[in-house]
């Protein structure tokens, strides 16, 4: 049996509300690692359905049914995989290429974990703190519209 590796190209989708609270996730896998919705491309997947798709696993919205517009960012991002997470993709790939997203949610959205820890919403600057990666915080800072 072959090991089936990741492809090193995931989306990055940051999902914030009406109010400009970002949703921010804690890793089981670390706990100190804190994380926008992110997830690695299937086969023939497009940056976008991956988006979609992992924004529905990771929290249980469904971005389609409820009517929400995924704002592709038109960013790409590249960046060091972490040690830890190599063995998951082929060997020698130092670097995965992240697509960026956005969604905005309404206030009262409910999430419902699969993949992590624990959640909260933060404002923009304390979700841009509490982040792990430099690409998921420039996200944050880029994408979400300052508070009102």
């Amino acid at each position: 049996m072959t090991a089936r590796y990741r492809i090193p190209k995931s989306a990055l989708t940051v999902v914030y509300n009406q109010t400009g609270q970002v949703l921010v996730m804690q890793r089981n896998d670390d706990p100190e690692f804190w994380q926008s919705v992110t997830g690695t491309l299937e086969p023939d997947e497009k940056p976008r359905d991956t988006a979609m798709r992992e924004v529905f696993e990771e929290t249980g919205i469904d971005i389609a049914k409820r009517g929400y517009r995924l704002q592709d960012c038109q960013q790409v991002n590249t960046y060091e995989i972490r040690d830890m997470w190599k063995h998951r993709y082929p060997p020698n790939t130092p670097f995965n290429t992240e697509y960026v997203f956005a969604v905005e949610v309404a206030d009262n959205e409910v999430v419902t974990l699969t993949e992590h820890s624990a959640y909260v919403w933060l404002d923009k600057t304390a979700a841009m703190q509490k982040v792990w990666s430099e690409t998921n915080r420039q996200a944050i800072e880029l994408y979400v519209p300052d508070a009102m």
